[in-house]
């Protein structure tokens, strides 16, 4: 059975701190989690020596013994005897000192071990000789997913159905998503490992730019394209709305980029049944193009009256 370097197998070496420990243990376990590596034997066996390894090095007491005995693990038994009958031998004659009680001792010890979801060098040194008590559950893989929405679906609730690693979910889209919103769906990850919980299913939401409308927040911006008799005597204009078209009144000259507030007719407010911001239109003055000579003569008589 062969020894484990586990500050190796982490890319670490021993005055490694528990950060750094942390830190390698994470960046690995992503690299190496069967979830994103299936039917990778390789992949799987370097998942359970990252484990392993992160298991014995962030336990004070693993990580002691570990390095205590290191490549000479098989003898740790052999160890802890000498030991203990130094320090017996050393009470009952008053010695002191610091003779090394190994010096000169045999060590001659092989065996044959079983193999487990542990390797067996994990087994043997903290299973059977030191007894390591329950084994670690380890949390599913969290999955990452984007779904794509347009304005107008993200404008109202709906149910929609998506598929993840192969699996179809379901779920309830609120009115209101923002862009970019992130939601969790628990349990809904990948399966744990050695009886640990699933991991979670985050949900990005990326909703589509509309040609329409201009979101911030619950509010829309839109252009009102009017005529320039429209804007110099006043009439009506048809403005879109997510509820479809209506028609707003324009007051007499009224000048090009000016502001209307449509109060009520914005987007949805987020898990607020009711609510919503309101429609900003900014008027757009479009002047006349192949004008009649007739108009053209008219257009120059409003003009030396204005004079």
């Amino acid at each position: 059975m062969a020894f484990l370097d586990y500050y190796k197998v982490l890319g670490l070496d021993k005055t490694a701190t528990q950060d750094d420990i942390k830190k390698a243990y994470r960046k690995l376990a992503r690299k190496y989690h069967p979830d994103l590596n299936p039917n990778d034997e390789e992949a799987k066996k370097k998942f359970q020596e990252i484990n392993e390894a992160n298991e014995v090095l962030t336990d004070p007491d693993k990580r002691k013994k570990y390095d205590q005995y290191g490549e000479n693990w098989k003898h740790g038994e052999e160890y802890e005897r000498a030991q203990q009958q130094y320090h017996k031998q050393s009470h009952s004659r008053g010695r002191t000192g610091t003779q090394n009680p190994f010096e000169g001792f045999d060590f001659d010890y092989s065996g044959n071990y079983d193999t487990g979801e542990y390797s067996d060098f994990f087994e043997e040194l903290f299973g059977s000789r030191f007894g390591a008590g329950q084994r670690r559950a380890y949390r599913g893989q969290d999955y990452q997913a984007e779904l794509e929405l347009t304005l107008l679906q993200a404008a109202s609730s709906h149910q929609q159905t998506f598929t993840v690693n192969g699996k179809n979910i379901r779920i309830t889209v609120p009115a209101g998503v923002e862009d970019g919103q992130k939601i969790r769906l628990k349990g809904q990850g990948g399966e744990g490992a050695q009886g640990g919980p699933k991991g979670d299913l985050y949900i990005t939401f990326r909703v589509k730019e509309d040609p329409r409308f201009q979101r911030k927040g619950a509010d829309l911006y839109a252009k009102i394209d009017i005529d320039l008799y429209t804007a110099l005597l006043g009439g009506e204009a048809i403005v879109d709305t997510l509820d479809g078209k209506i028609k707003v009144k324009i007051k007499p000259e009224t000048q090009n980029e000016t502001k209307v507030r449509l109060k009520g007719k914005g987007f949805p407010l987020y898990k607020q049944e009711g609510k919503f911001g309101d429609l900003y239109g900014e008027i757009h003055v479009k002047l006349p193009t192949n004008l009649t000579d007739e108009q053209k003569k008219l257009i120059q008589q409003l003009a030396d009256i204005s004079k």
